[in-house]
């Protein structure tokens, strides 16, 4: 791309840019800067105040300063005249470490620094709803196993081939897109990439579906479930690891089982040994549990885990190897910020590798319908504060994420939590009132 936005905005027809950056629970905050005043953005970064987003700041800090990184601007194809730039987060010429981009950019300099270029691919899935959230956008997508449904997808054909047509446009690779396993639920699919270009990517997707969707008069929703009896929204993650050249898969051996090599199996076994504990990043939200603790769904499976187990290519496991040189983790959901995800895995794969973790004994069997057989798995937190006392607990984990950035997001994850705790339902009254 370059590295002067100015220069791209006059070659591009850009006259303005979205300086954005993401918080800790996942929103993403923009000024829109005219391109007449990129360059000195570019130079000195766009002035916010860090306590009106979620990140651990209070009104009393300086400026936060979101300076553009040129390398990962996308020009809008929906809206070509703007161009989109995620931010590097800096406060009194100092990075903040628990921004989550600064947070996975370091982490993935740590692991450079010990040959491993991590690359990754991520299935986000998404539901097209009524724009008050209330009901799914097709009346017709009734069926109670609507997967691969080829008449209800083509009745959202004029959103889902644009945005597919915009990621062609991007250079992005796409290459599949589907109804999946929820009556109005969608998955788009593009080309894996290196951890930093796949979580920009993922959250440009992120706000690129919901723009489409708002301009056909209706709303996406990535939240992981939005109806109750439905299969969630996952963002399964691919991940292998590439040496120094960026060209060789180290976790590629097909003398190994599986084809998973033995750095494959250590980086396996570092997830396996904190997955309790990332799932406070993977899975994010309190409504993220609904997902992974559901009952079964109208379809017959949640296609969500509840139990530490890994498998060969079998979906009712946390993690499955699908083919030789990757794996495929399948906790994450749609609530997941994309640069979280990215840095928790490399975090727990790094620490599996230095410690030459483990991933434990391998699982084939059905865990839908045999899982209650298995009694040597740990289960998966059954709610988000379970997942926050796992998180904090975990000390090596949260030291290689950074203290700031545990420290700050245990803090605001844990008000949240206190305010779902406090607020008062229905349910209780429905079981409570005539106590």
């Amino acid at each position: 791309m370059g590295n002067d936005l100015a220069a791209f905005a006059k070659e591009n027809g850009v006259k303005y840019f979205m300086i954005s950056y993401t918080d800790l629970f996942g929103g993403q905050r923009a000024k829109l800067v005219p391109a007449q005043a990129i360059a000195d953005m570019q130079k000195d970064g766009a002035g916010f105040a860090g306590f009106a987003t979620w990140l651990d700041l209070t009104p009393a800090h300086p400026d936060m300063l979101a300076v553009p990184d040129p390398d990962s601007v996308i020009q809008l194809p929906w809206k070509p005249e703007v161009a989109w730039v995620a931010a590097t987060c800096v406060m009194d010429d100092k990075l903040v470490d628990q921004a989550p981009r600064n947070t996975l950019k370091r982490l993935i300099e740590e692991a450079a620094r010990d040959g491993m270029h991590v690359k990754t691919g991520i299935e986000a899935e998404f539901f097209l709803i009524s724009p008050d959230g209330s009901a799914i956008s097709d009346q017709y997508d009734t069926a109670s196993k609507p997967c691969y449904d080829q008449q209800a997808v083509m009745r959202r054909y004029d959103v889902i081939a644009e945005i597919c047509d915009h990621m062609l446009a991007l250079g992005w690779g796409p290459y599949q897109n589907d109804h999946e396993d929820a009556n109005g639920q969608f998955e788009m699919n593009w080309t894996f990439d290196h951890a930093l270009a796949t979580a920009d990517k993922h959250s440009f997707f992120k706000f690129m579906v919901k723009s489409v969707a708002e301009k056909h008069g209706l709303r996406a929703t990535f939240m992981p479930k939005p109806f109750q009896g439905l299969t969630g929204n996952g963002c399964h993650a691919h991940i292998s690891v590439w040496g120094e050249t960026g060209k060789t898969n180290v976790f590629a051996d097909n003398s190994e089982e599986l084809g998973l090599s033995a750095k494959g199996r250590n980086f396996l076994g570092g997830i396996m040994k904190h997955a309790s504990a990332l799932a406070a990043i993977t899975n994010p939200t309190v409504n993220s549990y609904k997902r992974i603790n559901a009952p079964r769904t109208i379809s017959g499976a949640t296609w969500a885990p509840n139990t530490v187990t890994w498998t060969g290519n079998n979906r009712t496991h946390m993690v499955r190897v699908p083919g030789p040189g990757r794996f495929e983790l399948r906790l994450p959901d749609g609530a997941a910020n994309p640069y979280l995800l990215q840095a928790v895995i490399i975090a727990a794969g790094l620490d599996g590798i230095r410690s030459k973790a483990d991933p434990g004994k391998r699982y084939d069997i059905d865990m839908y319908q045999f899982g209650h057989t298995v009694t040597d798995a740990p289960k998966l937190p059954l709610n988000l504060l379970d997942a926050l006392r796992e998180f904090d607990k975990d000390k090596s984990l949260k030291a290689a994420l950074g203290e700031e950035f545990s420290s700050a997001y245990l803090k605001l994850k844990q008000q949240e939590w206190n305010s779902y705790a406090s607020h008062f339902t229905q349910w209780e009254r429905d079981h409570t009132l005539d106590i």
